[in-house]
């Protein structure tokens, strides 16, 4: 461990000693087990990998400068895994097994914590699939949970510094009445064309517009969106969005610092009216936004080179909460003894 570089990192898969897993057969869960294997052994004709019933989560531990490990607001990642279940009929695992297995595996993990202002964090991927064989559409009867987790950097390789979006009407996030609010990979498979052209163009994501009618602003491939302008946080409202965790914290900040919440539908052309722009989720945390280019109509919406006022408060109010340099009086971090 000693040889790695903490500031340079990357966002990327790195190996840990071990996992959690836990098995759904007969009806029911089994315990939850250690495993310091990498692979899984699945039936070909596993669910997961034929229709798609596979949900995950993200969420992120952190080393505060009093030594100790804090997981932030798992509670809310297992209720959204239990959600995405309903969404693809999957068994629902209980929110008290998931905690508990994350808690292992932070714990059985410690030392792959990256330490405090180093600009990285430990990132915490639960994963459930469908392992029960079908050939028919219909779920499976067998499921398989797991917890692993890794050191990583900044999710944007730039940090804490502004990026530019660009918008693609050729393309599409989510259906509406799809599966757009559940954490389901079939979502980040939909995305990957359109955001490795953003890439290549010079783009960190592409911002999605509403899939019915094009007249609305989504929510970025990785994250989800939000303006700031007139003292006023505001965040698209629908139902194809994935409800962040991180946007909801954020929403519970900015009234506490005094702006107004909107969580409502922002029309496209509201992009001209913003003074900040941001985008939001575990990995990221808040990416400020440079820019937003339209590449069907030839446009650039500039909000400037340098993080907004507004966004680097809520950035540096969260981040203080995570690693416990500032009380957390909503309860939202809990400390891995």
């Amino acid at each position: 461990m000693e040889n790695l570089d903490w500031k340079n990192l990357g966002f990327g898969y790195r190996k840990s000693d071990y996992n959690v897993r836990c098995y759904y057969r007969d009806g029911k869960w089994g315990e939850l087990e250690i495993s310091s294997s990498e692979t899984i052994n699945i039936h070909m004709s596993a669910t997961a990998l034929h229709y798609g019933q596979e949900a995950f989560e993200g969420l992120k531990a952190f080393m505060g400068k009093d030594g100790k490990i804090r997981v932030f607001r798992m509670d809310e990642n297992a209720k959204r895994m239990q959600d995405s279940s309903d969404g693809i009929l999957m068994a629902k695992l209980p929110v008290e097994k998931f905690q508990e297995a994350v808690r292992i595996a932070v714990k059985m993990n410690t030392h792959f914590v990256p330490p405090y202002e180093s600009g990285a964090s430990l990132y915490i991927r639960p994963l459930l699939i469908g392992t029960g064989p079908q050939i028919g559409v219909k779920p499976a009867n067998e499921y398989l949970f797991m917890v692993f987790v890794m050191p990583v950097g900044p999710y944007f390789p730039e940090g804490f510094k502004p990026t530019d979006l660009i918008i693609m009407r050729e393309y599409d996030r989510a259906a509406p009445q799809g599966t757009g609010k559940y954490k389901v990979g079939g979502n980040y498979a939909a995305s990957m064309v359109e955001g490795k052209k953003a890439k290549e163009g010079g783009f960190s994501a592409v911002l999605y517009l509403d899939s019915k009618e094009k007249k609305y602003l989504d929510e970025c491939g990785p994250a989800n969106f939000f303006g700031i302008k007139n003292k006023t946080y505001i965040t698209p409202l629908s139902d194809s969005i994935l409800p962040s965790i991180t946007n909801k914290s954020l929403i519970v900040l900015a009234e506490e610092m005094g702006l107004k919440v909107e969580r409502r539908k922002v029309p496209y052309e509201e992009l001209a009216e913003f003074e900040e722009v941001g985008a939001c989720g575990t990995a990221a945390v808040i990416s400020p936004i440079k820019g937003v280019y339209d590449s069907d109509k030839d446009k650039w919406f500039k909000y400037g080179d340098e993080p907004g006022v507004w966004s680097e408060k809520l950035y540096n109010k969260l981040r203080a909460i995570q690693y416990g340099d500032e009380p957390d009086k909503y309860g939202w971090v809990e400390v891995i003894d």
